[in-house]
């Protein structure tokens, strides 16, 4: 099994199948984003192996994420391949999406094994949504949440709390949502990769946020757990959950059972650390998994017990210097 230096058993893997995204997200990357060349990225056959070593080694559930993993041609044969181990080692498969490929998706990922989708949605005002992801998507985004829908799978909503941008909007989308039949997760702004503007002009307190919505709707806490990091709420005047992910104001490191692994290959034992393992070479050199499995025994050696993320001055340095893009999301 996979088990760190402090004791935390790994069942989580997030593998990232492309950097490359369809929107500009003002608090994840430039407007001029550089790409990764497609030599770089580990091919579907790679992607696959990758992924059964890890369930060989006790990860039970896999979330594919980008960039925005749709907008890859081959990623629903990954999504079959992987969904035959459901069942078999594999007890659930997901995936985050910004939405806009959704509708073309949804029946495929639905009929290959996968129950839920996580969508990226920062504000349901088309005007704000063009401002905030550097695109006036919005609609297709709509459409693909419905179409995830009837398909029958389980959407959370994954929301970024940005001060001054989608702030006032918050408690009309989280009723939308709520009214839909769509959990909600609130996020704080992460110091990830550089962007154009200073994240402490974006970053709101989560503690914040809680209060204010307090103030209107009754929280009450929630056994709820999907195996990420977010505390989970019932609000009993719109008959919903809400979730709130806080790395800034509430570290939840210690229940870490996660590690990311970008498209090229490389391990990050931690989202905010800048260890890492290159799975690809030792993919590339050994036809068998003995490299694989050794070089994941290192990961599980250098993970560190928290990350050192903060935004409390302004002009300050990014934890580091990729982005979420690049990291995997």
């Amino acid at each position: 099994m996979l088990v760190d230096s402090f004791q935390r058993r790994i069942t989580y893997l997030r593998l990232s199948v492309t950097d490359r995204c369809d929107l500009r997200c003002t608090y994840c990357m430039p407007e001029r984003m550089k790409f990764l060349p497609k030599s770089e990225v580990l091919d579907l056959e790679e992607l696959q192996r990758l992924a059964l070593a890890f369930i060989a080694r006790g990860v039970t559930k896999i979330r594919l994420t980008g960039g925005e993993p749709l907008v890859r041609r081959d990623m629903i044969d990954l999504v079959r391949a992987l969904g035959r181990r459901i069942g078999d080692g594999l007890e659930e498969l997901t995936l985050t999406t910004n939405g806009t490929q959704l509708a073309q998706y949804a029946d495929a990922l639905a009929r290959a094994g996968v129950r839920r989708v996580n969508v990226s949605l920062d504000t349901i005002d088309r005007e704000r949504f063009a401002a905030l992801s550097r695109r006036d998507a919005l609609p297709q985004v709509m459409e693909g949440i419905a179409a995830a829908k009837a398909a029958g799978l389980k959407v959370k909503l994954n929301t970024v709390a940005l001060k001054g941008a989608n702030e006032e909007e918050l408690p009309d989308l989280i009723a939308w949502a709520h009214g839909q039949g769509h959990d909600v997760t609130l996020i704080e702004v992460m110091p990830l990769g550089e962007v154009d503007g200073d994240r402490i002009d974006q970053y709101l307190p989560l503690t914040a946020v809680r209060d204010r919505l307090e103030r209107q709707w009754t929280l009450t806490p929630s056994d709820h757990r999907t195996g990420g990091p977010a505390r989970y709420f019932d609000i009993a005047e719109t008959s919903g959950r809400l979730g709130l992910i806080s790395p800034l104001t509430e570290n939840f490191c210690a229940g870490c059972n996660r590690l990311r692994v970008t498209t090229t290959g490389q391990l990050y034992p931690c989202l905010g650390g800048g260890e890492r393992v290159d799975l690809r070479a030792a993919l590339r050199e050994d036809p068998g998994d003995t490299a694989l499995d050794a070089a994941l025994d290192r990961a599980l050696a250098i993970k560190p017990e928290r990350h050192a993320f903060r935004i409390d001055r302004r002009g300050e340095t990014p934890a580091q210097p990729r982005t979420m893009s690049v990291t995997g999301g």
